[in-house]
């Protein structure tokens, strides 16, 4: 494939040049050869292929592949990758809208209402992480947004119905403790949201499935040892909350008492999620 893409990018085709920028990058098809790499991505970046944007604004912004960073430069091609942001590569509006939140990155006035206009593109053009965001932001009152449940449930559920896992979780959240009259509360839901992000390996929604298996949220009956199986499994992925527990369960010995009189996890800072 890359000798096509390169016999390609002699008759300035963009996307040929971007294919091209990453065979050299990645090292398929040819050797890895950073120089080369981004030569290409500029190539197709000045030809307004959005994909080059965003990975030329990021190379530079990042200094990668073994770069010095310029990170004005960098700014202003992820602007332009936002300004032609589409459905297939809206990363340029999730990745300046970053920047934006950030203070450490020169030339970049931190700006939390430019971010979230950049993340409700992106999140309208269905990308994931920024819809993620938005939910987050919604739900603790960042970015300069409200606290609304309403929002926040509806960025959650377009990112879980696109399976992401930490969208899965913080809906298992929200039915755990309900948000009348937009959600009902409902420990079922809350447990098989959890259990959902869980089976995709996220380590703090194995600790919830763990908890609520403890005291007996959502299931038909507290079961330690069925907890313990899901704190272990957090607990490999360097959880410190489930190994922590898993510790304390070993002290309290074999006749450990199931939580079921515990208090409730509440939402937000120090909650179970």
């Amino acid at each position: 494939a890359f000798a096509y893409y390169q016999q390609a990018s002699k008759a300035q085709h963009a996307e040929a040049n971007y294919r091209t920028a990453v065979c050299y990058e990645v090292g398929v098809g040819t050797r890895r050869d950073p120089t080369r790499a981004l030569q290409f991505y500029r190539k197709a970046a000045a030809q307004t292929n959005v994909p080059a944007m965003y990975k030329l604004g990021l190379i530079l912004i990042k200094g990668l592949m073994g770069i010095t960073p310029a990170p004005r430069e960098g700014i202003n091609w992820l602007k332009r990758g936002a300004d032609n942001a589409t459905p297939e590569c809206p990363h340029s509006l999730h990745e300046l809208a970053l920047c934006h939140e950030s203070s450490d990155i020169p030339g970049v006035i931190p700006d939390e209402t430019y971010a979230r206009q950049l993340y409700i593109k992106a999140g309208k053009l269905g990308y994931v992480p920024s819809q993620v965001r938005l939910g987050q932001a919604y739900e603790y009152g960042s970015l300069g947004c409200p606290v609304d449940s309403r929002r926040s449930i509806g960025w959650y559920t377009r990112a879980a119905e696109k399976n992401d896992a930490d969208a899965e979780l913080a809906l298992s959240g929200w039915y755990l403790t309900g948000a009348e009259p937009h959600l009902p509360q409902n420990d079922v839901e809350a447990f098989l949201w959890a259990r959902r992000a869980a089976d995709r390996k996220l380590a703090k929604a194995e600790y919830a499935v763990g908890y609520y298996y403890e005291c007996g949220i959502g299931v038909a009956h507290p079961d330690v040892n069925e907890a313990q199986k899901w704190y272990l499994k957090a607990a490999h992925q360097n959880n410190r909350r489930a190994a922590n527990r898993l510790k304390e369960l070993k002290q309290m010995g074999v006749n450990v008492v199931p939580l079921s009189n515990a208090a409730r996890p509440r939402r937000g800072k120090g909650s179970l999620f």
